[in-house]
């Protein structure tokens, strides 16, 4: 078991009117160990908020979340975080910017190296080991992005919007090597995301939230076999009953 979320709830003080504005309400969730799991659901939900709170990188008002039966409270290096816009580093290089982590943390740099090719080789970047971020294309950097964060070990990927800026054939293809590369690691991988046909593609479960205040409105378990074909009905027919229980929580 990785993650267990208890009674989260979030509260914030708005910047415009300083009164406060209550993002998630009671969320009561168990993530186990190796699965992938999709946060969707209306703008506004707390889908983000959810997730830099399992992240460690915002506190809940109320409640409690433990990674392997630790209490989360802050960030660590056991939980990797990929953002929407990349953040890589100008002034390094790819592999630079990939062992990143290892050199904070005193690894070898040669070992490190070596361990970064081959995750770079994986992913069709091998050839881009001495570019510079303002060299490369979007779906590039985002593959940086992704190995920096695999690289060091983390027994979890977070990942907000990661795929959202690329156009639809480089989402495809980062979106089958991800999901490749974390069944081989056994990575526990929690993704927020708007695009449900992403979100089927991908996930072991579904999490539907409510409008806001979030509260866990519906879990979808998706048993499609992977590789996924986008063009099988059963693929249609969850994207769509998806769709209409999100359209549903937007009317009301």
């Amino acid at each position: 078991m990785t993650f267990e979320i208890e009674n989260v709830s979030k509260t914030f003080v708005s910047n415009d009117s300083d009164e406060e504005v209550l993002a998630l309400k009671d969320i009561n969730l168990t993530i186990e160990t190796g699965k992938f799991i999709s946060l969707v659901g209306p703008s506004g939900c707390g889908k983000t908020t959810l997730l830099r709170i399992i992240e460690g990188f915002v506190k809940p008002t109320e409640g409690t979340v433990k990674d392997d039966g630790e209490i989360v409270t802050g960030p660590s290096n056991q939980r990797g975080f990929i953002f929407q816009n990349y953040s890589l580093f100008p002034w390094l290089n790819v592999i630079d910017n990939v062992i990143f982590g290892l050199n904070i943390d005193g690894k070898p740099e040669k070992e490190s190296k070596e361990r970064a090719m081959k995750y770079l080789e994986d992913v069709g970047l091998k050839d881009f080991a001495e570019r510079y971020p303002h060299e490369l294309s979007g779906g590039m950097k985002q593959r940086v992005a992704i190995i920096r964060s695999l690289i060091n070990d983390s027994k979890s990927l977070l990942m907000d919007e990661t795929f959202s800026a690329l156009d639809v054939q480089t989402k495809h293809k980062l979106q089958k090597q991800i999901h490749e590369i974390c069944q081989k690691q056994n990575k526990t991988i929690i993704f927020v995301t708007h695009d449900i046909d992403e979100a089927v593609f991908l996930s072991d479960e579904i999490i539907v939230l409510s409008r806001r205040p979030g509260r866990i409105k519906k879990i979808f378990e998706i048993k499609l076999e992977h590789p996924r074909n986008r063009d099988s009905e059963e693929f249609k027919d969850l994207i769509s009953e998806i769709t209409q229980e999100i359209g549903e929580l937007e009317d009301e």
